[in-house]
């Protein structure tokens, strides 16, 4: 980067939060919804135009998978076409881009892990809204798109949204029964591991374009609260389920593995889910005592 001056949009979430302490030698300009909601093209056109970043890193979106069938619309707005707006600022301001996008927007019919080359194949109105910000986001010169799945890493006392990996969790610490799917494969995202290979993106020389910057490795929901139980050292009272025994508004892709390969190549080797999970319990843990 020729500037350190860096753009984070929905710096209120649990990403940003990992973002923000990653780059916190750079210039940071921080922008929650209060301060520019990205729906609005010409706050968006303004705000960048302000800071002339070197890099901008669009971390608001519309996470509502069930909500998303209702609300079609503001999940277009949020997840597509302010995605646009963010685009077409950065490329008049010079700017790298970075947008982080989901497993949503495949279809999830695989028994091996997806690469960036597999044609998406979205089954929901979120899904779908997804990888139309994929495409908006690249037609910037320069810039990059992260799919990441099942974030996780949300410091203590986190009051904002909340992921799976969080719930399961806070279910096994409070000794709740958990019903967890056996059939949705996933590879969670640890935030801070997201964070620092973006930085390695943006900063390395990097062929820009699309990346899946998820954890190494995958395994079942059952497969992962088991995990956090053993590292936790509670006994887990989980009710083993499959996604057809659970009414969901919105399909889910069962398959949802992807394969970090293309970041490795790029020269960041994201580490196991399992690894990510220690660490993160570990740290959470030390900062509630």
């Amino acid at each position: 980067m020729t500037s350190r001056r860096v753009l984070v949009t929905g710096a209120g979430g649990q990403l940003a939060a990992a973002i923000l302490a990653t780059f916190r030698d750079c210039e940071l300009v921080a922008h929650t919804r209060a301060t520019c909601d990205v729906t609005d093209v010409d706050a968006v056109a303004r705000v960048v135009r302000t800071a002339a970043p070197a890099v901008i890193v669009n971390c608001a979106a519309f996470n509502d998978v069930d909500g998303a069938e209702d609300r079609a619309l503001e999940a277009l707005a949020v997840n597509a076409f302010a995605v646009r707006s963010l685009a077409r600022a950065a490329e008049a301001a010079g700017a790298v881009l970075v947008h982080y996008s989901t497993d949503f927007v495949i279809d999830g019919e695989a028994d091996q892990p997806y690469s960036e080359a597999v044609r998406p194949s979205p089954r929901s109105t979120y899904g779908a809204s997804k990888l139309l910000g994929e495409w908006f986001a690249l037609a910037a010169p320069g810039a990059f798109v992260l799919r990441v799945e099942s974030l996780f890493g949300s410091p203590t006392g986190w009051t904002g949204r909340r992921g799976t990996v969080d719930k399961i969790v806070e279910g096994l610490e409070s000794g709740r029964e958990l019903r967890v799917f056996t059939d949705r494969i996933v590879s969670p995202s640890y935030t801070h591991d997201v964070a620092a290979a973006t930085r390695h993106l943006v900063t390395s020389g990097a062929p820009p374009g699309l990346y899946h910057c998820v954890n190494s490795g995958h395994g079942s929901w059952y497969d992962v609260a088991r995990e956090a139980a053993a590292l936790l050292g509670v006994e887990p009272r989980l009710v083993p389920i499959t996604v057809d025994q659970m009414p969901l508004q919105a399909p889910r892709p069962r398959y949802c593995a992807l394969s970090p390969a293309k970041l490795r190549a790029a020269g960041f080797d994201m580490p196991t889910w399992r690894d990510a999970l220690q660490r993160w319990l570990t740290t959470r843990n030390t900062a509630v005592t």
